[in-house]
C-alpha cells in the first residue's frame, strides 16, 4: 500500500517537480516508510511507500530499470508476483529485490503493458513511464479496490492516488455542481465523476495510455454474465467456492510484516478466520467490542475464535461517544458520509498498533447476494416475466392514485420494481427529493439533475432487474462507498487492507452462477452460509446480518447539535450557494424532537466540515 503521483508532458521541470512534491505531501499518510521522486525530460514520478514486501531499501520507489528507460510507481499488492517472477527469470531477467514492484518493470519489457496486466492477480493502481516511447500508462485493478485519479491540462497529464492530492497540486477547477449533487444524493461520489471539475477517476478494470498529449482508454476486464448453460449443482458450487476462497486467503497471507484479521459475529469475517486457521496462518483476529450496544458481537466472535483456534483480541469502541468528525474529512479525499467509515477509522487506528496488513470480510455480500434487495429484485423479476406488457402500462398509469402509506406503500414500491425496473429503483431513493421538499438546495443546485433519476421505467428492465441492478450497484455503491470506506479508513493509519472476497477469480466464478444457486432455498448468501455450516457451525450459518452501528442521525440531534448549528450560522455551504441554512436549521429543530435526523442533514454536516478542511489546507 502506498501513495503514487506523477506528471507527464510538462516541459517546465521545476514546476512539474513542485506539483509532484505537493501531491506526495498530501499522500504521506498512505506511505510513511519512504518517499522518492524520479525525473526525466518529459515526466516525473513520485511515491510514498508503506513497506509490505522486502522492507529494505531495495524496494524503494519509483523503481527503475537498470537503463532508466522504464520507471514505475505502484500502490497495492500483486499476489502472484512470485510465479510471474519465476516465469521472467526463465527468460533471463535478473532481479535485485524481493518486491512485487520489480516484476512490473521486467514484465512490461517482456510482455507489454496489456499482457502484463492480464497476468497480474491482486489489487493495484500503477503509473508506468516508458522513456523510449515517451508514453505513460495508468491502470487500476479489476474491481477497483485501489483508487487512481488523473487530470489533463493541455498537453500535460497529472495523476495521483487521490483527488485531493491532484487538487493540492493545482490540477482541476472549482467544485463540480453535478459532483456536489451526486454526493448529496448518495452520501458519496461514484467513479463516474469527481468533486472537482477537470479531474477524472480511472475506472475499475481500465487502462489509460497517454502519449504526445493524446489519451487512449481501454477496458481490459469486465465481470462475466450469468451463464445460462451453467448446470452446476449447489453442492458443486459450494465445493468450488470453498476451493477458490481458500486460494484467495492464501494469496493474501503473503507479507513481510505482521498480519491481522477482522472478526465480527458474521459469516464473512468468520470464514476468513476459518481459512486462516486451516492454512496455518499466524494471525491475530480483532473484534470491535461495543459493550453498551445491543448489536455487540463480542461474545459470538470470541466463541468463533476459540472454536477456530485463532488468536483473538477485543478492541473496545463506544457507540455512544461521537468520534471526531475532523478525522473523517481528513481521511477521505472527497466528501464521504458513510457512517461506518467512522468505525473503520477507529478500528484501523487500534489494529495498526499490532499489524500492518489487515484481512477483512468485505465483498461477499456483493457477488454472493447477501443484501435484502437481492431477494426482492429476484422476485420482482419473476413477477414481471409473468406480466403482459399491457398490464405494466396500466400499472404505470394508475399507480399514482393508490395511497402510499403502511403496507400499501411497500406493495406499490414492489410493483414499481416489477413494472418499472431499474428506473423505478433509481427513483425510489430518498436523496435529492428530500432536499427539494424541504427547500434546502441553494441556487447552484436548483437546475442540476442526475442521470440515475432519469432512467426510463420499463417492464423489460423489470424482467431482468437483478441482473441490471448488480451492474448498476457495482458502478455506484460498490466502487463509490464500500471500497473507499475501507481504503480511506485503513490507509489513513498506514494499514493495508486485503479482502479475500474481492478476489477477481472468485468473482468471475460466482458471477456466472445462476441466481437460484446464490439464493438457494430463498437464503441470502446461501453458498457462503453452507460453507460456514459445514466448517464452523449451524448457529453461525443461520445468524442474521449485523454490523457495528454508528448512530450519526441520533448524534446530530444530541451531541453534535450545538456544533452543527454553529457551523451553519457561518457556513461555507450557504456562502458558496449549495445549501440554504434557515430551512436546514428548521429541519434540524424538528428532528430534535424525534431524536433522529434525516440522513440528508448528516450529509450536509459532512459536506460543511469537508469544505472547511479543504479551504484551510
Amino acid at each position: 500500500m502506498c501513495g503514487i503521483a506523477g506528471v507527464a508532458g510538462n516541459k517546465n521541470q521545476d514546476a512539474a517537480r513542485r506539483k509532484v512534491s505537493r501531491m506526495l505531501e498530501v499522500l504521506k499518510h498512505r506511505g510513511p516508510n519512504d518517499n522518492g521522486i524520479e525525473v526525466w525530460d518529459d515526466a516525473i514520478l513520485g511515491h510514498r511507500r508503506l513497506s509490505i514486501f522486502d522492507l529494505s531499501a531495495a524496494g524503494h520507489q519509483p523503481m527503475l530499470s537498470p537503463e532508466r528507460d522504464i520507471g514505475v510507481v505502484f500502490n497495492g499488492a500483486i499476489y502472484n508476483f512470485r510465479a510471474l517472477r519465476a516465469e521472467l527469470e526463465k527468460k533471463g531477467c535478473r532481479f535485485q529485490s524481493q518486491t512485487d514492484t520489480e516484476v512490473l518493470i521486467y514484465g512490461y519489457r517482456e510482455w507489454g503493458f496489456d499482457r502484463l496486466v492480464a497476468k497480474m492477480q491482486g489489487m493495484f493502481a500503477i503509473g508506468l513511464w516508458d522513456e523510449r516511447r515517451k508514453t505513460l500508462f495508468l491502470v487500476r485493478d479489476r474491481l477497483g479496490v485501489k483508487p487512481l485519479a488523473f487530470a489533463v491540462t493541455g498537453d500535460e497529464i497529472a495523476f495521483a492516488s487521490t483527488v485531493r492530492a491532484l487538487k493540492a497540486a493545482g490540477c482541476g477547477g472549482d467544485l463540480d455542481e453535478k459532483g456536489v449533487a451526486e454526493y448529496l444524493e448518495f452520501g458519496f461520489l461514484t467513479d463516474e465523476r469527481a468533486i472537482y471539475k477537470g479531474i477524472e477517476k480511472v475506472s475499475a478494470g481500465e487502462i489509460i495510455e497517454w502519449r504526445d498529449g493524446k489519451i487512449d482508454k481501454r477496458e481490459y476486464w469486465d465481470l462475466p454474465p450469468v451463464s445460462t448453460a451453467n448446470k452446476i449443482s449447489f453442492d458443486e458450487a459450494v465445493e468450488e467456492t470453498e476451493r477458490l476462497f481458500l486460494q484467495a486467503v492464501e494469496k493474501r497471507l503473503q507479507a513481510d510484516v505482521p498480519i491481522g484479521a477482522l472478526l465480527s459475529g458474521g459469516i464473512d469475517s468468520s470464514l476468513v478466520c476459518w481459512a486462516i486457521g486451516k492454512l496455518g496462518g499466524d494471525v491475530t483476529a480483532f473484534t470491535v467490542g461495543t459493550p453498551s450496544d445491543a448489536f455487540d458481537e463480542t461474545n459470538v466472535a470470541a466463541q468463533t475464535a476459540k472454536l477456530l483456534g485463532i488468536k483473538h483480541q477485543i478492541l473496545e469502541l463506544s457507540s455512544e461517544k461521537p468520534p471526531d468528525i475532523g478525522e473523517l474529512v481528513e481521511a477521505y479525499a472527497e466528501p464521504f458520509a458513510c457512517a461506518s467509515a467512522l468505525g473503520m477509522l477507529g478500528i484501523s487506528k487500534e489494529v495498526k498498533k499490532s499489524a500492518t496488513v489487515l484481512l477483512t470480510g468485505d465483498g461477499g455480500d456483493d457477488v454472493f447476494l447477501g443484501y435484502p434487495e437481492h431477494k426482492h429484485f429476484l422476485l420482482s423479476g419473476k413477477i414481471a416475466r409473468r406480466t403482459p406488457d399491457f398490464a405494466a402500462d396500466l400499472w404505470l398509469k394508475t399507480r399514482g392514485s393508490i395511497p402510499q402509506v403502511g403496507t400499501l406503500k411497500r406493495a406499490v414500491s414492489f410493483l414499481d420494481y416489477s413494472m418499472g425496473g431499474l428506473g423505478a429503483v433509481g427513483n425510489a431513493r430518498d436523496g435529492l427529493p428530500v432536499y427539494q421538499q424541504n427547500n434546502l438546495l441553494g441556487e447552484r443546485l436548483l437546475d442540476v439533475s442526475l442521470a440515475h433519476r432519469q432512467m426510463n421505467w420499463a417492464i423489460e428492465s423489470g424482467r431482468n432487474l437483478l441482473t441490471e441492478f448488480l451492474t448498476y450497484d457495482r458502478r455506484t455503491r460498490f466502487v463509490g462507498e464500500y471500497l473507499p470506506k475501507v481504503d480511506g479508513g485503513t490507509m489513513f493509519h498506514a494499514l493495508e487492507a486485503r479482502s479475500p472476497f474481492l478476489d477477481a477469480e472468485l468473482w468471475e466464478f460466482a458471477a456466472k452462477l445462476p441466481f437460484a444457486l446464490r439464493l438457494h432455498k430463498g437464503k441470502s448468501k446461501a453458498i457462503l452460509r453452507e460453507i460456514v455450516r459445514r466448517r464452523i457451525g449451524e448457529q453461525l450459518a443461520n445468524g442474521k446480518k449485523q454490523g457495528f452501528v454508528i448512530p450519526v442521525q441520533k448524534w446530530l440531534t444530541e451531541h453534535w447539535r450545538k456544533y452543527f448549528t454553529e457551523l451553519l450560522r457561518d457556513s461555507m455551504v450557504e456562502k458558496e450557494g449549495w445549501i440554504k441554512v434557515e430551512p436546514t436549521l428548521e429541519l434540524l429543530d424538528n428532528s430534535t424532537e424525534k431524536k433522529w435526523a434525516p440522513r440528508q442533514l448528516w450529509f450536509i454536516f459532512v459536506l460543511e466540515s469537508w469544505l472547511r478542511f479543504e479551504r484551510n489546507n
